[in-house]
């Protein structure tokens, strides 16, 4: 096996995870993929001479190719995806759940060997503006060049990546084989793939993807569906953000006041035909920030819980805050509770100090600290009148 890029990095558990699975998947050489022009130049070139890409016309469609990928690995394979957390209540009533550990025997026997023949990219890429604390780290090992060049496009990705991950950073490990070794001498095909053998698998608590037999879309492109919105909403959920399936958009009227939209769709239903929407309106502008999915995750500003209770994992809780109860607390007043304990675990007028910026329905007017501030156009009265039936 030949290097054919040095290692980019000095991050000690990346290059030992590197190296643990190019002893299993044995691929003929590594290329340590640095975003740079010419190495996807070289991509390109080699995809153009396997004949997974054909040159579209440079003056209609410079530095554009067509790719035509096996009838067999078309789209999405819902039944093929798997979220292999510990406990199957957790994988949701929608997904298909298998042990992890059974998973994961299943898996290592597929990935023995399985790259053969073939160069094993290592794809470092940032979700998100490098550097940003919303962003989040990911390394994907594929022998699909056609995967490679497509990262390079749609993330941030090389040596930038790798930049900010520095020596100890923490990212998500995605794994990925076409699933179509080589013998010596045997010729490649254009899309190499093992449509009857397909597995797109998520192991949330380790935050790992592993990918095999597709090299279709998002079965291959693991920092799309499987990262963005699979591993990322176990990770939004410990940690107190969100990861959502929605668009974002810019919108400006013509006073120039501009807002932010986010908006669900299921799929099919034109959710990035309205992220890069042209408004016809005059006036309006309309642009966009992403068209799939969408991080969202609190800004700066603390909050203070008074008279609630203490979970055991350094939480808060009180009544009515989750549908189940926790099994330990230590209440309002410092003692332990169980739910067969007598007293509430929090005080029934228990409360928290929050930023009002943290509030997700705060109009933009509360902090104008201008005359007028915000104009009142109409005013509510209500009553608490027992009888209503008696008011005129």
């Amino acid at each position: 096996m030949s290097t054919t890029a040095p290692a980019l990095t000095m991050n000690k558990s990346l290059l030992e995870w590197v190296d643990e699975w190019t002893a299993i998947l044995t691929p003929d050489g590594v290329e340590w993929c640095d975003g740079s022009d010419a190495q996807y130049e070289a991509q390109c070139r080699r995809l153009v001479e396997s004949g997974t890409f054909i040159p579209l016309n440079p003056e209609l469609r410079p530095d554009s190719f067509l790719c035509r990928s096996d009838p067999g690995d078309v789209a999405r394979v819902e039944d093929r995806t798997f979220i292999c957390c510990e406990k199957p209540e957790d994988a949701g009533p929608t997904n298909n759940w298998i042990d992890p550990e059974v998973m994961r025997a299943e898996l290592l026997e597929l990935y023995r060997g399985a790259m053969r023949g073939r160069t094993l990219y290592v794809i470092p890429f940032s979700m998100g503006p490098l550097g940003s604390p919303i962003a989040h780290i990911g390394v994907q090992l594929t022998d699909s060049a056609y995967v490679a060049a497509s990262m390079r496009i749609m993330t941030r990705m090389g040596a930038a990546a790798l930049d900010v991950l520095g020596e100890t950073g923490e990212f998500v490990r995605c794994l990925h084989s076409v699933g179509h070794p080589l013998v010596p001498g045997e010729a490649d095909v254009p899309w190499p793939c093992d449509p009857e053998r397909k597995y797109i698998v998520h192991f949330p608590e380790s935050r790992e993807i592993c990918s095999y037999g597709s090299g279709y879309g998002g079965n291959a492109l693991l920092g799309k569906k499987c990262f963005a919105l699979r591993i990322a909403s176990t990770m939004a959920r410990d940690e107190g953000w969100l990861a959502e399936h929605m668009l974002i958009l810019k919108l400006t009227n013509p006073r120039g006041e501009s807002r932010f939209m986010a908006a669900a769709f299921p799929s099919a239903c034109g959710k990035t035909n309205l992220a890069m929407v042209v408004p016809t309106i005059p006036g309006w502008k309309a642009e966009t920030i992403g068209d799939d999915i969408c991080w969202m995750k609190f800004d700066a500003g603390g909050t203070i819980f008074t008279n609630v209770a203490l979970a055991d994992d350094g939480d808060v809780w009180w009544e009515g805050l989750t549908p189940e109860t926790p099994d330990h607390l230590t209440d309002r007043r410092g003692d332990d509770w169980t739910p067969a304990s007598t007293t509430p675990a929090a005080h029934p007028n228990s409360r928290f100090t929050t930023p009002l910026s943290r509030v997700p329905t705060m109009a933009p007017e509360w902090d104008l600290g201008v005359i007028p501030g915000a104009p009142h156009s109409s005013f509510v009265g209500l009553s608490s009148a027992p009888d209503r039936r008696s008011r005129p």
